[in-house]
């Protein structure tokens, strides 16, 4: 593997992630999961997703790995697994942590943390950062909860070559995944659809003078990209 693992917190002598490979690891890793709730039979629930357990190759293809805490999934008309809670402080769903009730909803909120940490540049939980900032969830509520702050969110590093609209929406998709009710959050094939229409809007730097003008028009309340992420997920229904 050319990078030991896709985390935010990078070797000194790596280059920052730069927009469109970020969004190619996370389409990875979302198909990769899609696979192992839909595909597999009984499904398996992760249990354990986290950054670092994505492994990329030199070419930055995303490959799952450690699957010492995966579990088999509910079965006929179970919803849900009863399971002593286990997981990464920072990643693990809330519902679980308080009830022990395992389901592929779980993932989903793991993977709306790791999407949460390539948009910011932030550690799930960072002892370095000042009080009030060191768990990324709460300290990202307040933007990730209004659509005219998303843009508070981005990871200074990527030093404004992302695209906007697209940026906005993946940060709906967080949103999304990140919900304190599971039943709300989307499935991980609903999230990979919505991934895939993200990732057909590339950074052009090229485009970047258009940046301020697209914000504005954000501002002023566009929010086309939004519902063409949550039209997919319709769909995907």
């Amino acid at each position: 593997m050319g990078f030991p693992s896709f985390s935010p917190d990078l070797p000194p002598d790596k280059e920052p992630l730069d927009w469109n490979t970020r969004i190619k690891i996370v389409v990875g890793a979302a198909k990769g999961l899609t696979y192992l709730h839909d595909v597999v039979n009984p499904p398996v629930i992760y249990r354990d997703l986290k950054s670092s357990n994505i492994l990329l190759d030199d070419e930055f293809n995303p490959k799952l790995s450690d699957f010492g805490l995966a579990k088999l999934g509910p079965v006929g008309d179970n919803t849900h697994v009863s399971t002593r809670v286990m997981g990464t402080y920072g990643y693990c769903a809330p519902d679980y942590a308080m009830s022990g009730k395992l389901t592929v909803k779980s993932d989903v909120y793991s993977f709306g943390v790791v999407l949460l940490e390539l948009l910011t540049g932030r550690k799930a939980f960072d002892f370095t950062k000042r009080l009030g900032e060191q768990n990324l969830i709460v300290w990202s509520r307040p933007f990730i909860k209004d659509r005219r702050k998303f843009s508070q969110l981005a990871d200074p590093l990527l030093q404004g070559r992302y695209p906007i609209r697209p940026f906005h929406q993946l940060a709906m998709i967080t949103s999304m995944c990140l919900h304190d009710q599971p039943h709300i959050r989307p499935t991980m094939r609903e999230v990979s659809l919505a991934l895939d229409h993200v990732a057909t809007q590339l950074y052009v730097p090229e485009t970047s003078h258009r940046i301020h003008d697209s914000v504005k028009r954000l501002a002023d309340g566009e929010n086309a990209g939004s519902l063409a992420v949550q039209e997919n997920v319709k769909k995907a229904r």
